[in-house]
């Protein structure tokens, strides 16, 4: 007999585990799995209730989740507390007949809960390296007190338990890794569409040529990467306090360029006006939004992101997207990468209008500089008109005068074209007029202007011609030239001497050479190397600095080269090499050779 009640036992405790393996095969949910065992243990135990705690992470605590009042809650549990505790810390199983004379019974819980605990039976649940991850509390055996029996038959659900705890915990760590892959992807996928965008705002910063185009490139990018249907980009108007679209995509992308807000209106200029970003998912139950300015345009968005364009201490606009492509929404990832590019497309406007107002500064001081030239060169042509009107006044010969009123005539054609040369370049128009020039003829007006330039300064005038063949030059331009450094040369001869100007020709080199030497007392030491550059003067009561100045300039728009010799009480030696012929002349360059013929 004893031998049948003992197979029959070992049949119960196979069926029981039987029971347990299917019950928790059903699922791999930890909270379901842990609800099922309990049930399961408690009913092959023939218990009043059972508790399984499962080790944490630390291993410094136990919990489990029960059912109390329709709703689970965690209990948690210090290892070493309490029974359970005390059988995860020493690995041992307890088998106790009455709890109330155990002292690692914790009493209040009963007196918190009105449970009566009498019997307890707690296992230690070890996984398959025997580490301890959890154990499993049975409490008050119906009829009396646990047997030897009902430890065996925890021992092996326990074992059952464990593997089923296992596997639902692997199972959690793979959901829980592939989670976090899934998270890492989205967030790598995130990274790269904002260094794509990021790269894409470099690369039209560097190929656009004007701020407008740059603007539309970005805009559109930025409209494919994000994904919208319609963009904008709105710029502040500092002296009128507007809004102007500066660049539009969408369906009414022109009509929309024709518009403009004040800051503070609508929700672009709401964003404007507090350098705040907003998403709007409903812009129509918006009372920030410009419902007249969408029935003008005739777009009525559904959803709206819009960033504030902030720049070093002001506002600049904003950037608004609108109706978000494959879902419903704009989101805050939407939100982050558009400030990321409201940043970018910020520090360009700065910089573009930044080199914008550098380069209107340098024309204005090129234009500046020009004026200033003008003035001192308009000195050459005014002397020659007042002499030569007043020759014309000492002259009672009808031909005379009227030589001499050509002559005048002739000052103030210079003079128009010297002031027609500032207002070129004033309108960014900067070239010079080469023509064919007869070189004994300009060299023959040159030596008539310059002695009357000399007349009364105890200066001699020589002039060495050995090329008398044409060249090709801007003929008013080059007038300049001569009367530039002929006055340089009698500024540096106060006390007289002598200024030769010699014209030579290399056929073979394709060279054309003028020579200009002076007898003066040379360059001071301190303008060496400066010569040529504007406001260089010194030893000079009336010297601007700019005749040279001005030369250099004519003969490198010539593609010529100008280089000088000079000694104290040498005098200084000017040589200026152009090229002899051209290889295209202009159909104003044969209209000006058919007239001098």
């Amino acid at each position: 007999m004893d031998t049948e009640r003992q197979l029959e036992r070992e049949r119960e405790k196979f069926r029981s585990i039987q029971q347990i393996a299917r019950a928790v095969g059903s699922t791999l949910d930890l909270d379901r799995l842990l609800h099922l065992i309990v049930g399961k243990v408690t009913e092959l135990m023939d218990a009043d209730r059972s508790t399984l705690y499962v080790m944490d992470d630390s291993r410094t605590m136990l919990w489990t989740r029960v059912l109390q009042a329709d709703e689970i809650k965690e209990i948690r549990l210090k290892l070493g507390e309490g029974i359970a505790g005390w059988v995860a810390r020493t690995g041992e199983a307890v088998n106790i007949e009455d709890a109330y004379q155990d002292a690692r019974f914790q009493k209040e819980v009963d007196q918190r809960s009105g449970y009566h605990t009498r019997s307890i039976l707690c296992t230690p649940m070890k996984d398959n390296q025997g580490q301890i991850i959890g154990v499993v509390q049975v409490l008050n055996k119906r009829g009396g007190v646990f047997t030897a029996e009902d430890e065996e038959l925890l021992e092996a659900l326990v074992s059952q338990t464990a593997i089923a705890i296992e596997n639902s915990q692997l199972y959690l760590s793979v959901v829980r890794n592939n989670q976090r892959l899934l998270e890492t992807q989205e967030k790598l996928e995130r990274r790269m569409r904002e260094l794509d965008l990021l790269l894409e705002v470099e690369r039209q910063t560097s190929i656009a040529s004007s701020l407008d185009e740059l603007l539309d490139g970005l805009l559109a990018r930025t409209t494919e990467l994000i994904g919208a249907e319609a963009a904008s980009i709105l710029l502040m108007d500092e002296k009128t306090e507007q809004l102007y679209f500066s660049a539009a995509l969408g369906t009414q992308g022109e009509m929309v360029k024709e518009q403009s807000v004040a800051v503070g209106e609508g929700i672009a200029g709401w964003v404007a006006a507090h350098g705040e970003p907003l998403i709007i998912n409903d812009p129509q139950s918006d009372p920030r939004h410009n419902r007249e300015l969408a029935a003008r345009i005739g777009f009525f968005p559904r959803t709206l992101l819009c960033v504030p364009l902030a720049g070093q201490g002001k506002m600049l606009g904003a950037i608004e997207l609108l109706n978000k492509l494959g879902k419903d929404q704009f989101d805050e990832d939407d939100q982050t990468l558009l400030t990321l590019v409201a940043g970018r497309v910020a520090r360009a406007i700065e910089l573009a209008r930044a080199n914008e107002e550098q380069l209107k500064q340098s024309r204005l001081a090129s234009i500046g500089q020009m004026l200033a030239g003008l003035l001192h060169d308009l000195k050459t042509p005014m002397t020659i008109s007042s002499g030569y009107a007043q020759l014309m006044a000492q002259s009672d010969d009808p031909e005379v005068r009227h030589q001499y009123v050509e002559q005048v005539l002739r000052q103030f054609d210079v003079m128009s074209a010297m002031t027609r040369e500032v207002l070129d370049f004033a309108r960014g128009e900067s070239n010079i007029l080469i023509r064919k020039v007869y070189l004994h003829k300009f060299i023959a007006e040159m030596e008539e202007h310059l002695r009357h330039e000399f007349s009364g300064k105890k200066i001699s005038l020589a002039v060495r011609q050995t090329y008398k063949g044409v060249a090709f030059l801007d003929e008013t331009k080059f007038r300049r030239v001569f009367q530039n450094i002929a006055r340089n040369a009698a500024e540096a001869m106060p006390a007289g001497g002598t200024f030769t100007i010699s014209v030579d020709a290399t056929p073979a080199d394709n060279k054309l050479v003028f020579t200009f030497q002076d007898t003066g007392f040379g360059v001071p030491s301190e303008l060496k190397g400066r010569l040529f550059e504007i406001f260089a003067t010194a030893g000079k009561e009336e010297g601007t600095g700019l005749g040279l100045a001005i030369v250099h300039r004519i003969v490198r728009e010539h593609e010529g080269e100008i280089t000088y010799r000079t000694g104290p009480n040498e005098g200084t030696l000017f040589e200026i090499t152009l090229p002899l012929t051209r290889s295209v002349v202009s159909a104003d360059c044969q209209a000006a050779s058919a007239g001098s013929q």
